[in-house]
């Protein structure tokens, strides 16, 4: 499994995939399509038109990764309603992996503590 740190943005392609796109394939669309660069090591999701099939591709610093699920029942679930892009966090991608939908998902408001830096005097 693919473990995202903190620093990594997930980008979701909303629209219909062909899955039979690899590296080269997936990282076109990626800068033609999302307007990213692939080199930058964030994810990105694709999804194929019967929602059967995901891939993730991530370049990891040497070179490109690619992660791929395909559902043998069901559907992955995601809100498609926002644009050609949707930037969802890490336990979004395990809820769409684990075949929550995500739309129905209600999430309450939570402190987060704002990070102080130090400053160099």
């Amino acid at each position: 499994m693919f473990f995202a740190e903190a620093n990594v943005k997930i980008w979701l392609y909303t629209q219909p995939t062909d899955m039979r796109k690899s590296f080269n394939g997936l990282s076109a669309l990626v800068r033609n399509k999302l307007i990213e660069n692939p080199l930058t090591g964030h994810a990105f999701v694709f999804i194929n038109r019967r929602r059967t099939h995901i891939k993730l591709l991530h370049f990891d610093g040497s070179g490109y990764c690619i992660w791929m699920k395909r559902l043998e029942q069901g559907q992955f679930h995601f809100n498609a309603n926002q644009g050609d892009k949707l930037a969802i966090s890490w336990t979004e991608l395990q809820m769409i992996i684990s075949g929550i939908d995500t739309q129905k998902i209600t999430q309450y408001k939570r402190y987060s503590h704002a990070k102080v830096m130090a400053k160099a005097v």
